[in-house]
C-alpha cells in the first residue's frame, strides 16, 4: 500500500455520510444512531454501505467510515471512529482493503462482524488479468499482484456478498428477518439482470483488451472474457516503471486498444500522459469505491451501467 495516507481530522469525522438508494443520503452526526432505535451498522466504505442500505431498508442506520471522495485505500480511522465501531450492532468491511479498519474491527467487541471477502472467493491478480492479450514481458519493479479485494465490480460475486450480508442482518436483527430476506432477494435479482446486460453487451467486440490506470477490474475482466492491462497494480497511487509504460504502449498497438481508462478519485495525469504518447483516448472507468458529484451515476447500478457503456465504446461492441 502507498505510504501516503490521509489522516482524517476529528472535525471532519463529526459528520459521516451513509450512501443509499439512488443517491447520497443526508449526512448525519456520528452520534445520531444512538437514539434512532434502528439496527446500527458501521460500514467501511461505499460498496458494503450500499448493501447495508439496500438490504436493511428502513430498519437500519448505516454509517460509512470512508467519506465520499476519499480514496478508501488511504483511510486511517480515528479514535472517534474506533469508539463508534465499539457501539455498533454490526460492522461490514472487506478484509485486506483497509488495514486500519481490519485492526480496529479485530480489536472491537462488535457482536456481528461481516467480512465481505469471506462471503465469496478472492484471487491473486497483478497488472494483467485475463487471457486475451498477447504475452508481455514482466519487468523488474512491476507489481506481481496479491489478493484482489475488488469483488464488488463483478455482479456475480457482489450478489454472493449481498446474500451473506442479508443472512448476517437476519441473524443479528431477527425481528426484521423477513424484510431482510425480501430485500436481499430483490437486490440479487437486480444484480443478476446487470450481469446479463454485461454478458450480452460485451459478447461481441472488436477488441477484448482494455487499459486502466488501476488494477481494479480483474474480476470484471475474467467474468466477461476480457483482459485488463493496468498501468499500476492494486494500489491506485503506485508509480509504474518506465519499462512498464513502454510495454503498455506496444501492447496497445498490437491489441487494438483505443482508450486509457482512469478513475474519479485519483489523478488522471498518468492516463493522459500515456494516451498522448500512444495516440489513444482517455475515459472514465469507475471502480465504485465511492460516489461523488464527479461520478457517472448516483449509485452502484447507475455507475455500473456507465462503466458498461464506456467499455462497449472502447472495445468496439457490435
Amino acid at each position: 500500500m502507498n505510504a501516503r495516507r490521509h489522516l482524517i481530522s476529528g472535525t471532519a469525522l463529526a459528520v459521516s455520510c451513509a450512501l443509499g438508494l439512488g443517491a447520497l443520503t443526508a449526512c448525519t452526526s456520528a452520534d445520531a444512531a444512538g437514539g434512532s432505535g434502528k439496527y446500527d451498522v458501521v460500514a467501511s466504505f461505499y460498496p458494503v454501505a450500499f448493501l447495508a442500505e439496500r438490504i436493511g431498508g428502513g430498519h437500519v442506520h448505516v454509517t460509512s467510515l470512508t467519506q465520499p471522495g476519499q480514496e478508501p485505500h488511504d483511510l486511517e480511522i480515528s479514535a472517534r471512529q474506533t469508539a463508534q465501531l465499539q457501539e455498533a450492532d454490526a460492522v461490514l468491511y472487506l478484509k485486506g482493503l483497509q488495514p486500519s479498519v481490519d485492526e480496529a474491527v479485530a480489536q472491537s467487541g462488535v457482536r456481528t462482524k461481516v467480512d465481505a471477502a469471506s462471503l465469496t472467493t478472492l484471487e491473486e491478480h497483478g497488472n494483467e488479468v485475463g487471457g486475451h492479450a498477447a504475452a508481455h514481458d514482466t519487468h523488474e519493479g512491476e507489481e506481481s499482484g496479491g489478493k484482489d479485494p475488488h469483488i464488488w465490480l463483478d455482479p456475480v460475486r457482489y450478489a454472493q456478498v449481498a446474500q451473506g450480508v442479508g443472512k448476517a442482518l437476519e441473524k443479528g436483527d431477527p425481528d426484521h428477518a423477513a424484510d431482510y430476506r425480501k430485500n436481499t432477494a430483490a437486490l440479487v435479482k437486480q444484480l443478476d439482470e446487470l450481469n446479463t446486460r454485461f454478458e450480452k453487451g460485451l459478447a461481441h467486440t472488436t477488441s477484448k483488451v482494455f487499459l486502466t490506470t488501476h488494477a481494479a477490474f480483474g474480476y470484471l475482466a475474467e467474468r466477461y472474457g476480457l483482459t485488463e492491462e493496468a498501468v499500476n497494480g492494486l494500489d491506485p497511487e503506485s508509480e509504474p516503471s518506465a519499462a512498464r509504460v513502454r510495454d503498455l504502449e506496444r501492447m496497445a498497438k498490437a491489441d487494438g486498444v483505443t482508450t486509457v481508462f482512469y478513475e474519479t478519485l485519483v489523478s488522471d495525469k498518468t492516463a493522459r500522459t500515456i494516451a498522448a504518447d500512444a495516440g489513444l483516448k482517455t475515459d472514465i472507468l469507475d471502480p465504485l469505491e465511492g460516489i461523488t458529484e464527479k461520478s457517472r451515476g448516483t449509485d452502484y447500478f447507475s455507475v455500473q451501467e456507465a462503466n458498461l457503456k464506456a467499455l462497449q465504446q472502447a472495445l468496439g461492441a457490435k
